[in-house]
């Protein structure tokens, strides 16, 4: 049981004093996460405190692999909304 960073972090610097079984160690090119050390904050904290401090979405996931901060999650915006924008913009 462990959660996992992913290249879409940008060392932020956010979660690292949060974490309370200190998992998260500096590395380049993002932070990771000791599996040996994390315990997800179980025991500690209702939620992962990197991931609720975590301001990327999708930076951090579990161990199947699904974002704890989903796309949408953190700005509001629906993913398909953002896409739209996007396409709407790049048309221009």
């Amino acid at each position: 049981m462990a959660l996992e960073i992913i290249e879409t972090c940008v060392n932020c610097w956010a979660c690292l004093p949060l974490c309370p079984s200190k998992a998260i160690v500096e590395a380049k090119p993002h932070f990771l996460i000791d599996a040996d050390k994390c315990t997800e904050c179980l025991g500690d904290h209702a939620t992962p405190q990197c991931a609720a401090i975590c301001p990327i979405e999708g930076a951090i996931v579990d161990e199947l692999n699904a974002a704890l901060n989903p796309p949408g999650s953190l700005t509001g915006i629906p993913p398909e909304r953002w896409a739209a924008a996007q396409r709407e913009i790049a048309a221009r």
